[in-house]
């Protein structure tokens, strides 16, 4: 596999086709919530694994329970929302790791969840761990500000003046830090090989 370290990221829906979603859900259209949450939310989750690993759907938890506390103030557009929600997000990563680093947790032997049945797809859910896993190593190599930077721009599929502003960096700097970091995870990739 190739990465393309200048193309733009992908974004699944136009910002024109959900900025009238982000008005109706600040209004209580919970539909209109539903949409936004389905639309931001898989990237969210990426860009929080890319930060924080396994404790990602804590953190985007608490990422939404404030977004839904504080969405009637909120002011702008789809692009704003997601700029907005990944801002959260990277504040409540950031106090979570010192929540961390403040107390310590206890991992709970595997032996103890035995009896739990969960009715989840197994297969499916390993092979995107495994995915996510790989990429997640391969995001961890880089240095921080480059590993920040491809996840808010490649993940989240913001534009460098907003990323910028969630990292209090220049355009340019933010641009040059996911250049910089897509291209040293292209040399990192393994070869693909010939069918």
């Amino acid at each position: 596999m190739k990465l393309d370290v200048t193309a733009e990221p992908a974004v699944t829906a136009g910002p024109a086709d959900l900025s009238a979603a982000v008005t109706a859900a600040q209004a209580g259209d919970e539909r209109a919530f539903r949409e936004l949450f389905r639309a931001v939310q898989p990237a969210l989750l990426r860009y929080l694994r890319g930060l924080i690993g396994d404790d990602a759907d804590d953190v985007a938890s608490e990422t939404w329970l404030q977004i839904c506390r504080d969405l009637p103030r909120f002011a702008g557009d789809y692009d704003n929302f997601r700029a907005w929600a990944a801002t959260i997000a990277r504040h409540r990563a950031m106090d979570h790791v010192r929540k961390l680093r403040r107390r310590p947790s206890v991992p709970v032997p595997v032996e103890a969840l035995a009896d739990l049945a969960g009715a989840a797809d197994t297969e499916h859910e390993a092979a995107d761990a495994v995915a996510t896993g790989a990429a997640v190593a391969l995001l961890a190599s880089l240095p921080a500000q480059q590993a920040e930077a491809v996840l808010l721009r490649v993940v989240m599929g913001l534009d460098a003046e907003t990323v910028g502003r969630i990292l209090g960096k220049r355009p340019g700097a933010v641009r040059t830090a996911a250049y910089r970091g897509l291209r040293r995870l292209a040399e990192l990739m393994p070869p693909e090989e010939a069918p």
